[in-house]
């Protein structure tokens, strides 16, 4: 039996000297890099892990953290992400639900996650951007090669932590056959091939960065330019090795009002691929004036990978996210029934396919819930389908806000602000953002009219991750409700959607 997962993805390269990774201070072959998966994996055995158990890693993007996303796979083991900006608060909801083997972090946050680790006792290691920790230390006492562990395409790879509808995050399971399924969709319909050098600027704790284009490029033999976070300068910089990027909006925005960006900056680029959020229609126009190349919207989410793209070869339609990828089924459908509704009528986007993870993690009812009983999974996402095929994302069941290509459940930011002293009520609604796709903001009626936005903003500084902490703190007499006293956010979102303009 072998590795479903690391034999389609790593395996195939894993003894070639040419460069896959590119950094600012080295460069390192797939064979260097294999070498580095193998001291990882070992050590990750003799910690103690066994095939199906969770390593949860909250650390800084590096070659060392891409390569122990690779060891955890090759070891058996279930890959878990967490956004560098989760506080300890949130670490610890996670870290209990998920229960991980062991939990990679920081040197600076390692005082503050011992306690939680020990609670569920979990090995505690350290990792930090610059490779320096305890992790990389006992690594560097192992040597490969190390053979992988055999696990089946339905075995569990990853976990990644999604924003609900609950308020509660749920962890949703991907397994080999997901991961592996939709890099290979990928490889052939955005033509990726071994010439290919990707310019990575995404972080690696997402499915964009770590999935999408980390096991794309490693599969195909390609490689990266491996950065640690997005600059427009530093963009600029790299982009004349590389063929290919991919982004979030907010780096397309920041490259156009970039005066050292133009057509021949970027005219030997043959793809820029934009997800994660909603692209404005007038960012993609600018751009294609600019620079003569339409970049290429697609759609995905945690629980199913990429599911549609727009064309490699044809119209890349602005403000579309283009059609279902190969093996995907996709239909819009009333909400509530599931019946399939005609081309031009809005509903919520349901999907069927080798790219749909298999549940939650360890919430059968919540699973259960999310599934038509034909298997279709319910994503909560409201589109529409024009006569030629295209589908437009129109907006998110349940009011959950994409905020620079991240999650945030309205929900729980409210119930924090709600604890304020002097905060009577509060509505948090996303409002269109040219950077961030959707700006947080928190609506506020006060009980006490002499607290100010600032106080707000430094109560919830601790508690949440920057991502989730609101852009704006307006405050309010009243917030609007209909008959049956439910707040009415879309007018709210109307009122204010020109707040950032």
């Amino acid at each position: 039996m072998s590795n479903h997962l690391y034999d389609g993805v790593f395996a195939p390269h894993a003894d070639s000297t040419k460069t896959f990774l590119y950094t600012a201070d080295r460069d390192i072959s797939f064979a260097e890099f294999t070498a580095l998966t193998d001291r990882i994996a070992a050590m990750l055995v003799a910690q103690g892990l066994a095939p199906g158990d969770r390593v949860a890693v909250q650390a800084d993007k590096s070659v060392l953290l891409f390569a122990l996303y690779a060891a955890t796979v090759k070891a058996g083991g279930v890959y878990l992400p967490l956004n560098t900006g989760y506080t300890p608060a949130e670490l610890d909801y996670f870290l209990g639900d998920a229960k991980p083997r062991i939990v990679v972090t920081s040197n600076a946050a390692a005082e503050a996650i011992t306690p939680i680790a020990a609670r569920i006792g979990a090995v505690l290691m350290t990792l930090d951007g610059d490779e320096s920790g305890s992790l990389s230390e006992a690594a560097m006492q192992h040597e490969g090669p190390f053979t992988a562990v055999p696990r089946g395409s339905e075995d569990l790879a990853a976990i990644l932590y999604t924003s609900g509808t609950t308020g509660r995050s749920k962890g949703a399971k991907l397994c080999h056959r997901n991961l592996r399924s939709n890099a290979e969709v990928l490889r052939e319909y955005w033509r990726f091939t071994a010439d290919d050098t990707l310019l990575h600027m995404l972080p690696i704790y997402h499915t964009h960065g770590l999935f999408v284009a980390g096991n794309l490029l490693a599969m195909v033999g390609g490689s990266m330019i491996f950065l640690p976070k997005f600059s427009a300068d530093i963009a600029l910089e790299w982009m004349p090795k590389a063929t290919s990027m991919m982004g979030v909006p907010t780096f397309y925005t920041r490259l156009l009002d970039h005066e050292g960006f133009t057509a021949e900056a970027s005219s030997h680029m043959r793809l820029f691929i934009s997800g994660s959020a909603p692209l404005l229609a007038e960012t993609h126009r600018q751009f294609e004036q600019l620079t003569g190349k339409a970049i290429l919207e697609r759609y995905g989410m945690t629980e199913t990978n990429m599911s549609t793209s727009n064309p490699f070869e044809g119209d890349r339609r602005a403000g579309t996210v283009g059609f279902a990828l190969p093996g995907v089924e996709i239909r819009i459908a009333d909400a509530k029934t599931g019946a399939p509704l005609p081309d031009g009528e809005i509903g919520i986007i349901e999907q069927r396919g080798d790219n749909v993870f298999l549940g939650y993690w360890e919430m059968p009812e919540k699973t259960a819930e999310s599934f038509r009983e034909d298997g279709f999974f319910i994503t909560g996402d409201m589109a529409v389908r024009d006569a030629d095929g295209y589908i437009s994302i129109v907006g998110r069941d349940k009011d959950l806000i994409i905020s620079g290509g991240l999650n945030v459940y309205p929900k729980e930011v409210e119930g924090m602000i709600d604890d304020i002293e002097g905060v009577l009520e509060s509505a948090v609604i996303g409002v269109p953002h040219r950077d961030f796709g959707e700006a947080v903001v928190a609506v506020v009626v006060r009980e006490d009219q002499g607290l100010e936005a600032a106080t707000v903003e430094t109560a919830l500084a601790g508690q949440l991750a920057k991502f989730k902490q609101p852009k704006a703190v307006l405050f309010t007499d009243a917030l609007p409700r209909n008959s049956m006293g439910k707040v009415q956010k879309a007018e709210l979102r109307k009122t204010h959607t020109d707040l950032f303009a």
